[in-house]
């Protein structure tokens, strides 16, 4: 019981951190498709590798509230998927307060930052630019705010009443999905994944990239300490916070009505946070 009440406690306090993010992002999504001209979602759709970059340096701050908004932000098609992925990739959550609280914290938080944001940054304008190759400049099927808007009444509603509705919606889904990630993480326990991780193999960062997958704190947690005590290599932790965007990617399959699409978007992560990783393992030794 005491365990159920400590999961319970820690999802409540995730969502309410993410609560501001959550509303403010829905009222802007609102307010563009209710009261802006075309011009302003067309904009934030084409910022090309500026976008990329902005989504790189946002999703380095230390929490998910950026992932889950960048999710909700692509669902309503307002930014690209290059924009998508440099703020999964960057997304560090809980890494950066675990690391600071060490004695040379400062200095393992400034590297950590500096590698995710360029390894963010260069993943999104690569995908961004060979989206544009593919489709050409403009994709019909990307209608702004179509999958995130379908049948949910927004047009009948002020923008508040409908930005409201849907972060209710997107929260309830949120704290379930951490309370059932939290239960299976605290009775299947740390250790045995710690285990799993704690071998000096060269495909290490392989391992660490899907464990980062789990859409969850607990995993950038264990990631983090398990770095700190040199159990995983520097490659092998950012393989596995790169694909750790919190809670972004469970948002993502919630808001984003294309599955085949979702999976690509994950599998397209998980390369980018393997790749990266094994790279590093390579250059750094």
């Amino acid at each position: 019981m005491e365990i159920i009440i400590d999961v319970l406690k820690d999802a409540g306090v995730d969502v309410l951190k993410m609560l501001p993010f959550l509303f403010g992002v829905y009222v802007l999504i609102e307010y563009l498709e209710h009261r802006a001209s075309d011009r302003l979602p067309n904009l934030l759709r084409r910022m090309g590798p500026f976008g990329s970059v902005g989504g790189a340096l946002l999703g380095c701050l230390p929490q998910c509230g950026f992932s889950v908004a960048a999710s909700n932000l692509y669902s309503g098609r307002l930014i690209s998927l290059g924009t998508l992925v440099s703020v999964f990739v960057a997304t560090s959550d809980e890494a950066v307060p675990i690391l600071l609280a060490r004695p040379d914290g400062a200095v393992s938080v400034l590297r950590l930052i500096v590698v995710k944001i360029v390894i963010a940054a260069i993943a999104g304008v690569i995908i961004d630019i060979v989206i544009r190759a593919i489709k050409g400049r403009r994709n019909e099927e990307d209608e702004p705010y179509h999958d995130l808007c379908e049948d949910c009444g927004c047009d009948e509603h002020g923008v508040l009443y409908s930005a409201l509705t849907h972060t209710v919606k997107i929260t309830v889904f949120v704290f379930t999905v951490s309370v059932a990630l939290g239960l299976c993480m605290a009775f299947l326990g740390e250790e045995a994944l710690s285990r799993l991780l704690m071998s000096d193999s060269p495909l290490q960062p392989l391992l660490t990239a899907l464990i980062g997958l789990i859409p969850n704190c607990a995993p950038s947690v264990l990631l983090t300490n398990l770095y700190a005590a040199g159990s995983i290599s520097f490659g092998s932790v950012i393989a596995g916070l790169s694909t750790g965007a919190g809670l972004g990617l469970a948002v993502l399959f919630r808001t984003n009505k294309n599955l085949r699409e979702n999976l690509v978007i994950t599998g397209i992560l998980y390369l980018v946070g393997a790749v990266s990783g094994m790279v590093l393992q390579v250059v750094l030794g």
